[in-house]
């Protein structure tokens, strides 16, 4: 596995943004020569960014067959779209290696968490705008995401917004911008096929954001897939041990399956 960490500063950045591979080697004795890559956005507010949706869910992926990255990217007092730069940064570098990484070009997915969800869900929305494809050197298609893979998603700056996110994300930008940052308004043609899970009891960041998201994919007639569980209270990660916090507060063995459902939407791609 070449494990390996890159610097992602934009103009903008604050602290030290990276992007770090886990990526299978290839090998002459195994079938699969090219794999998926999931780049993983933790969430955090806006304001930090999680482990627990981090390594573990990139391990959980390797361990799946497929390449996986960890954008940690920056926060406050990083200011919108400071992040989107970066996250662009990171797609450039994927796809200009991902012959030498032995990448399907085709298969290229962005997994977020929470705010990270946010920031994967936005890129879905965003990638072909033009401060976008002048970031990438002209070139959009250089970072197209092939599909979206959003945890318990921040979407809405609405009614069932979690607000803080918004005001960590846009600062002094926030009146001019938010309503922009209402991602279920800015769903199209160019949004990637999105798999995306959330609980009924998610008290921090409503399951509303996510049924707002599915309706305005289904409006625009972007094939996803959805899973909302009964139980369960916001930053789950994986729902188990692995990711759980010293407070022991995030162990959820139904949400546990969410991983495998995506690994066949992963899969399902052609």
């Amino acid at each position: 596995m070449l494990y390996k960490v890159f610097d992602m500063s934009v103009e903008g950045s604050v602290g030290n943004p990276t992007l770090t591979t886990y990526l299978i080697d290839a090998s002459d004795s195994l079938l699969i020569r090219e794999r998926p890559m999931i780049v993983i956005c933790p969430g955090g507010g806006y304001s930090m960014v999680s482990d627990r949706e981090g390594e573990m869910i990139a391990l959980q992926f390797a361990a799946m067959g497929f390449h996986t990255a960890i954008l940690r990217y920056s926060v406050s007092p990083a200011v919108y779209p400071t992040q989107l730069l970066e996250l662009t940064k990171a797609m450039v570098l994927i796809r200009q290696n991902a012959e030498k990484w032995h990448i399907e070009k085709n298969k290229i997915f962005i997994q977020g968490s929470s705010a990270g969800g946010h920031l994967a869900a936005s890129f879905g929305c965003f990638w072909k705008k033009e401060f976008l494809r002048e970031a990438a050197g002209g070139d959009s298609e250089l970072i197209r995401p092939n599909g979206l893979i959003l945890s318990y998603p921040v979407i809405t700056s609405g009614e069932y917004a979690h607000r803080d996110s918004f005001v960590k994300l846009l600062r002094e930008r926030y009146d001019k911008l938010v309503q922009e940052m209402s991602l279920e308004n800015q769903v199209n043609e160019d949004t990637p096929k999105t798999f995306l899970w959330h609980t009924f009891e998610d008290g921090l960041v409503p399951v509303e954001n996510s049924l707002l998201f599915m309706q305005a994919l289904r409006k625009k007639g972007i094939i996803f897939e959805s899973h909302i569980y009964p139980k369960g209270a916001h930053g789950l990660s994986l729902g188990n041990e692995l990711t759980c916090s010293p407070e022991g507060n995030e162990i959820q063995p139904e949400v546990s399956s969410w991983i495998l459902l995506a690994q066949h939407f992963i899969k399902s791609f052609r």
